[in-house]
């Protein structure tokens, strides 16, 4: 499976006219799963119409070569632009998911979906057995990207096991030209399934919930529910010959050229004003930038290593999950 360019938590939005259904669905999810509920279909449909996410693609387009065909034409890639989403503090509100009931008095569940057929969130129709057929026939025309019925005897895991699953189509069709354009040049690693593995391992058992492909050097910058920042630098045979060529022609110690040479150490030289490269000034300390690297066999051979990220690679620490999480949280009233 392909790796998004970049994942963080979403909304899952609950549509049902029912409150109290609502209230005992929103309480029984995995607090994890950050949602926000509606039982008035028209006001569903105003919000997520006004919340939806932003489509512009960080692509910067060479205007002295607009005039030419589309086959020509120069486009860059801010790669900049990814990471720093993390900045953004409204990002944890942007919905993905929307579950929604089929049985409703304003609009029904496939109605409400065809009003909101533009949005790039995924659909789940949550349907009594009677709605099945409907439901059947709503999936095959793609107007709902899953169904579950409300009588299964395990609906709510079901749904948790979806929504998650949807979350990461979400990401992933948001990921199709920007991944296809970075995997041509030095992030081939996104359409690589062995090394994808090793990222989602990396997130379940460090307990990391957002990704961003990283620009210098290459990798993927990894923050966890508490706002801690770590960077995976993943090498290639191809760039860690470029590092210790850099390394060479900038006269760095001979102990770290062998180091580099026989692929004993992968580097993040992370002082402020830097390009995450060797310089003259590191040389007494390039140890402090180094880490032992890890191999995965995939499509070719990558290397990897993880390294705390300094604060000066953001204009603003970004906002926690941890603290968007405490927000959703209803504020208890005296009696």
């Amino acid at each position: 499976m392909h790796l998004p360019v970049y994942a963080h938590p979403t909304l899952t939005v609950l549509v049902d006219d029912s409150d109290s259904f609502l209230r005992s669905l929103s309480f029984q999810l995995d607090p994890m799963l950050a949602n926000k509920t509606f039982h008035d279909t028209t006001e569903a449909l105003r919000w997520l119409c006004s919340s939806a996410p932003d489509s512009a693609l960080p692509l910067h387009v060479n205007f002295d070569m607009q005039n030419l065909p589309a086959d020509q034409c120069n486009v860059t890639l801010e790669l900049d632009r990814i990471y720093r989403i993390a900045e953004q503090r409204e990002r944890f509100a942007t919905p993905s998911v929307l579950v929604v009931d089929y049985s409703m008095p304003q609009m029904n569940g496939l109605e409400f979906c065809a009003a909101v057929a533009h949005l790039p969130c995924k659909k789940i129709l949550f349907t009594g057995a009677a709605d099945e057929k409907v439901a059947v026939s709503a999936f095959n025309r793609g107007l709902i990207d899953r169904y579950i019925k409300k009588s299964d005897d395990h609906a709510l895991d079901l749904l948790e096991m979806e929504i998650a699953t949807m979350q990461d189509c979400y990401f992933d069709s948001r990921s199709d030209t920007l991944r296809e354009m970075a995997a041509l040049h030095d992030y081939r690693f996104l359409t690589d399934p062995a090394l994808a593995e090793v990222v989602r391992e990396l997130k379940r058992t460090l307990g990391l919930v957002e990704h961003y492909i990283f620009p210098n050097p290459t990798g993927i910058l990894f923050i966890d529910q508490h706002g801690k920042t770590t960077l995976m630098v993943i090498e290639t045979e191809h760039s860690m010959q470029a590092q210790y060529e850099i390394a060479r022609d900038s006269d760095a110690p001979r102990s770290l050229l062998r180091a580099l040479l026989e692929r004993r150490v992968l580097t993040f030289f992370s002082d402020p004003f830097g390009d995450g490269m060797y310089i003259s000034s590191m040389a007494e300390n390039w140890h402090r930038y180094s880490a032992a690297p890890r191999m995965c066999h995939g499509r070719e051979t990558y290397y990897w290593a993880l390294f705390d990220v300094p604060g000066h690679y953001f204009d603003q620490r970004p906002g926690t999950y941890a603290q968007f999480l405490q927000g959703l949280q209803p504020v208890a009233t005296a009696a």
